[in-house]
């Protein structure tokens, strides 16, 4: 029997006031110092979407009627889904969390929700509480899990039309009513907070819904943030708006980009000093998408892990499971190779801080207290030019412990490297003080 334990108007009324000059609690503390520390976490985008194979934004994208796109829940049968499968073949990667996209912008629920029929238990014939059986999973394996949730809605009449979804047909635009709206939304997010287990984040998207709009658009953070920190006080809160952060947020996200990148266009902002997070396709699509198989190598997904650390970041490497549950055999062949490296290397990203210097075009670094790992994708020399404030007492390769001859200069530190061997990344451990 589904039921929640907390009363959401209750709830509200203790808590709507409680988000300015938010304080987070030292639970919460506690939890963004384990995700910093963690570094690599799989996202997972799966729904109803993936029987189309054409990535998770179809609906939008081809302009459908939102009632014929429904009636592919009726077909939605992934009889491969294992969660425990699932969760090995990510803790084999070295991934230390799983965000899984619990309802995306179709409106489609991936749990036995109370607040809408539309979802994988009610709506299709698998019937199976897809996010029950993997928080169980999580649990057992010891793998963190953090949830997706859409603040955007292309199905529901009562979501407020944004500039996306306004070619998705039959919606009744007559019922739009953003307090339903936003009741329903905290409905979910407080069943998924109290029946799923501890929930390490909730991840949110689809503020860029209403920021070109004339009139600001109040999405209600502050109660809704309240709220969740209420629910489950070391519960992360985290918003892909791609701006600075909010007050009562726990994570900044960067889309597709390093922190002070902007190659695609979606970050640029000021970095704040909350845990960040960088997430990023393994592919092309977040969504299962047939026709693309341009998987990156191995190499360059390690190597951009490693940048990422050297930013002071996680990185959310996004997964699009097959419709019929299947985690696709090229990207559990890639988690699998990233796993391996991870296992010998791990030290050098796991717990590490952002580099002493910025990305240079040899490589990059990161920190671990008096230990600076110095990571060399490529280099074309044999030594190598650190511009570093800190004395070096020592160097030596982290692979085998050989020593690396080293010179302080003015300005930084030469290192005798020698012929830098064909590998992914070849690193050496400065001691320094």
């Amino acid at each position: 029997m589904k039921r929640i334990f907390v009363t959401l108007l209750t709830l509200l009324s203790v808590v709507g006031a409680s988000a300015q000059w938010y304080q987070p609690s030292e639970e919460n503390l506690k939890t963004r110092e384990e995700f910093s520390n963690d570094r690599f976490g799989i996202f997972i985008h799966w729904g109803i979407y993936s029987m189309f194979a054409q990535g998770e934004w179809y609906l939008q994208n081809a302009g459908l009627d939102r009632d014929e796109y429904a009636k592919a829940a009726d077909g939605f049968y992934p009889h491969r889904f294992n969660a425990d499968e699932w969760v090995s073949a990510i803790k084999a990667s070295g991934a230390k969390y799983i965000c899984i996209t619990s309802r995306h912008h179709d409106s489609f629920s991936m749990w036995d929700t109370e607040a809408s029929d539309f979802n994988i238990v009610d709506a299709t014939p698998f019937k199976r509480d897809i996010l029950k059986e993997l928080s169980e999973a999580c649990q057992k394996q010891g793998i963190a899990l953090h949830l997706y949730y859409s603040h955007a809605d292309w199905s529901r009449d009562d979501y407020p039309q944004g500039r996306t979804g306004y070619w998705v047909k039959g919606r009744d635009r007559s019922k739009t009513s953003y307090e339903s709206y936003f009741n329903f939304m905290n409905q979910q997010i407080t069943e998924l907070l109290t029946n799923y287990g501890p929930i390490r984040c909730i991840w949110f998207d689809g503020w860029w819904d209403h920021e070109e709009d004339k009139t600001p658009f109040d999405w209600r953070f502050d109660e809704q943030y309240a709220m969740i920190h209420k629910l489950q006080p070391a519960c992360l809160v985290a918003n892909n708006h791609h701006v600075t952060p909010f007050e009562g947020e726990d994570v900044q996200i960067f889309e597709r980009d390093l922190p002070g990148e902007n190659i695609h266009g979606l970050s640029g902002q000021e970095i704040s000093q909350l845990p960040l997070e960088t997430c990023q396709t393994m592919n092309g699509m977040w969504g299962y998408k047939i026709v693309d198989q341009d998987y990156k190598s191995t190499e360059t997904l390690i190597r951009y892990l490693v940048s990422t650390a050297a930013k002071g970041a996680n990185l959310l490497l996004n997964v699009g499971p097959q419709p019929n549950g299947e985690l696709p055999a090229v990207a559990v062949e890639r988690m699998k190779e990233m796993g391996e490296w991870l296992a010998v290397n791990g030290e050098t990203v796991y717990g590490t801080k952002a580099g002493d210097l910025k990305q240079q075009v040899w490589g990059c670094t990161t920190r671990k207290d008096d230990r600076l790992f110095v990571h060399i994708f490529e280099l074309d020399q044999d030594v190598l030019y650190l511009p570093l404030e800190c004395k070096v007492t020592s160097a030596k390769v982290f692979a085998d412990g050989k020593p690396v001859k080293f010179k302080q200069v003015t300005g930084g530190v030469l290192l005798e490297v020698g012929k830098v061997a064909d590998t992914v990344d070849y690193i050496v451990e400065l001691r320094t003080r």
